[in-house]
C-alpha cells in the first residue's frame, strides 16, 4: 500500500520524511502533531523498518488508542508488534520480557497506591509509629517524589535531614526490601525500573 502524504502540509511531510537520524518536532496545540507521528510510523514501516522496533509514548490511553487506529487506517498492518501505548504501560511490556535482568519474575505484581500505602502503613506499625500522627500517603508521596527524582534508597538515607525525612528513608528502604521479596513494583517503579534495567544491559 503506497502511503499518500497529499493531506499533509510542506513542513508536516518535511517532518514525515526525515527519516534518517534523530528529527526533533516542535508544535503548538492544534497543529497536527498526532497526525504527522502516525504518518510518520507508516511512512517508516513503508520504507522497511521492522514494526517491533518502533516505540511510540504517549500520556494517556486514549490518545494510545487514536495512534493505533490511525496507523491502521494508514498501513493495514497488524499493529500487536509495535509499541505504542503510554510510559507506564509501554515500560510494564518491557519489564514483562525482561524483569528477570533485575532479579524479578515476569509475572510480577503491579501495586495501585492503595496496595501501596496499606504495606507503608504495616511497616509504620511495625516501628511503633502512629499512622494518626504521621498518615501513610503522605509517606507514599514522599517515597513517590524520591522515584522520580531518581533517587534510591540508600542514597536518600544519606541526605535526610529532618526527623520525618530520616522516617521516610527507613520505611522506603524496607517498602522497596518488601516490593522485592513479593514480586512486585509500584507505578513509579514502571518508570524506575526500566533505567536499572538499562544500566544493567548497557554495552550488550
Amino acid at each position: 500500500m503506497f502511503l499518500d502524504l497529499s493531506n499533509l502540509n510542506p513542513e508536516q511531510r518535511k517532518a514525515v520524511e526525515e527519516i534518517n537520524g534523530p528529527c526533533m518536532i516542535i508544535a503548538g496545540a492544534g497543529s497536527g502533531k498526532t497526525r504527522v507521528l502516525t504518518y510518520k510510523i507508516a511512512y517508516l514501516i513503508e520504507h522497511g523498518i521492522n514494526p517491533y522496533k518502533i516505540l511510540s509514548l504517549t500520556f494517556t490511553n486514549k490518545a494510545a488508542e487514536e495512534m493505533k487506529s490511525r496507523v491502521v487506517s494508514l498501513s493495514s498492518i497488524n499493529i500487536d508488534p509495535l509499541w505504542i501505548g503510554t510510559f507506564h504501560s509501554m515500560f510494564a511490556r518491557l519489564l514483562r520480557i525482561e524483569a528477570e535482568s533485575i532479579g524479578y519474575t515476569r509475572n510480577y505484581t503491579i501495586y495501585d497506591s492503595d496496595d501501596s500505602q496499606n504495606v507503608i502503613k504495616r511497616i509504620m506499625l511495625s516501628h511503633n509509629l502512629s499512622v494518626e500522627k504521621i498518615n501513610p500517603a503522605a509517606i507514599h508521596h514522599s517515597i513517590s517524589n524520591l522515584k522520580n527524582k531518581l533517587i534510591y534508597p540508600n542514597e536518600f538515607a544519606s541526605i535526610a535531614k529532618s526527623k520525618f525525612e530520616q522516617k521516610v528513608s527507613e520505611i522506603y528502604y524496607e517498602y522497596q526490601l518488601y516490593l522485592r521479596k513479593s514480586n512486585s513494583m509500584d507505578f513509579d517503579d514502571l518508570l524506575l525500573k526500566p533505567i536499572e534495567l538499562f544500566e544493567t544491559r548497557q554495552g550488550e
